[in-house]
């Protein structure tokens, strides 16, 4: 199993580019670049939290868990 971000499918509903969740959550453009593609091995909670509170949502809508064959998990 595996955890995949679907952040860039969030900013698309909110119609929010990357620089600007970046300039209001207080953290680099980079560090959002890298967080959409996946390739950060971990993220501090009250880092999520920041981006969920700008983006109205929940971490559950940032995060899926999928299985090593790229299904969805279920709950």
């Amino acid at each position: 199993m595996q955890i995949v971000v679907r952040l860039d499918v969030m900013l698309a509903r909110r119609k929010m580019r990357s620089r600007e969740l970046a300039e209001r959550v207080g953290i680099t453009e980079q560090n959002i670049s890298l967080l959409k593609s996946g390739k950060v091995k971990g993220i501090r909670f009250e880092t999520l939290a920041r981006i969920c509170d700008v983006l109205d949502c929940q971490p559950g809508d940032l995060l899926e868990a999928v299985d090593d064959a790229g299904g969805t998990q279920a709950p």
